[in-house]
């Protein structure tokens, strides 16, 4: 099985405690497929310009994601410049963003690309979401990410896709902001009832909350001594989820429990480099090396 990711191909200035990187490989899609590569076929959908650097297509295109549906138009892409200070992680401050060719984009798929059962919609307009469901066929399995942008300006458009989804991923502060819960079990419940069966709540470095109507549980986060740049760790552990659940081809509750462990795992390696530093260059033996560890690091 194969999985398509909708959302953001972008080129990322990032400042953190630990130095400043110009024109990174950034973007939902981007962080996404570099982890979901690891266990299935990705077949990304974005939209550059005509200014975004060869070496970043071709740097994908090794990495074995499928870029037939990446639109290059005449403008600049998109790009993103942000900061985080002091020792807060949790929150980046943007400081200047150029949505260039991307405001005026309306996804192309492919037609063998239609039929392919297993959706993510990243990070990216939720009215855009909504055009890429409709050129899909039956897609058994719809994952969406959102943000606080869209909750605040566009909450009717991401309310009407949350009915057609199945499984919803969003950060403890978006978590709270769409439903308007505070406390997360009742934001989980009340996430629920918009649609989606599954409900991920990210924690940052306290974990992730998962709930469904039959179950619930939780997991820490990997300790992470030295945090890098965490730009990109919320597309990366849902390209491990949605990867992972691809590849078993099912979801029940041993399914989740292993694609939230695997998720937890490779945000972490994220969080250690610029970029996409530590996440292009994994194997799979690397990964479970790691994961092994977070699981005796909570096992009972």
């Amino acid at each position: 099985m194969s999985l398509v990711v909708l959302g953001t191909v972008a080129l990322d200035h990032v400042k953190t405690p630990s130095g400043a990187r110009r024109d990174l490989l950034g973007g939902s899609a981007s962080h996404f497929a570099m982890s979901a590569r690891l266990f299935t076929q990705v077949h990304l959908v974005a939209i550059v310009g005509e200014d975004f650097p060869q070496k970043h297509i071709t740097f994908l295109k090794q990495k074995g994601i499928d870029l037939t549906s990446l639109t290059i138009e005449k403008g600049k892409s998109f790009r993103w410049k942000g900061e985080y200070r002091g020792n807060d992680f949790n929150t980046a401050i943007t400081l200047a963003t150029e949505l260039g060719v991307l405001m005026n984009f309306s996804p192309r798929l492919a037609r063998h690309q239609r039929q392919i059962p297993n959706v993510f919609l990243a990070n990216i307009d939720p009215d855009i979401q909504m055009q890429l469901l409709r050129l899909m066929g039956r897609p058994r399995l719809i994952g969406l990410d959102s943000m606080n942008l869209w909750i605040n300006h566009k909450r009717s458009s991401l309310k009407r896709l949350m009915k057609k989804i199945h499984l919803f991923v969003a950060n403890d502060g978006e978590a709270r902001q769409l439903s308007q819960e505070h406390n997360l079990i009742k934001a989980a419940k009340a996430l629920r009832k918009m649609g989606p069966s599954y409900i991920v709540i990210k924690k940052g470095e306290h974990g992730v909350l998962f709930y469904c109507d039959q179950f619930m549980f939780s997991f820490p986060a990997f300790p992470v001594e030295h945090v890098v740049d965490p730009t990109g760790a919320g597309d990366t552990f849902a390209g491990g989820l949605m990867g992972y659940l691809t590849k078993a081809g099912q979801v029940n509750e041993q399914t989740l429990r292993r694609a939230l462990i695997y998720a937890t795992t490779l945000s972490s390696f994220n969080v250690e480099g610029f970029g996409m530093a530590k996440t292009a260059p994994l194997t799979m033996a690397q990964v479970k090396q790691r994961m092994n560890k977070l699981i005796k690091f909570i096992a009972v």
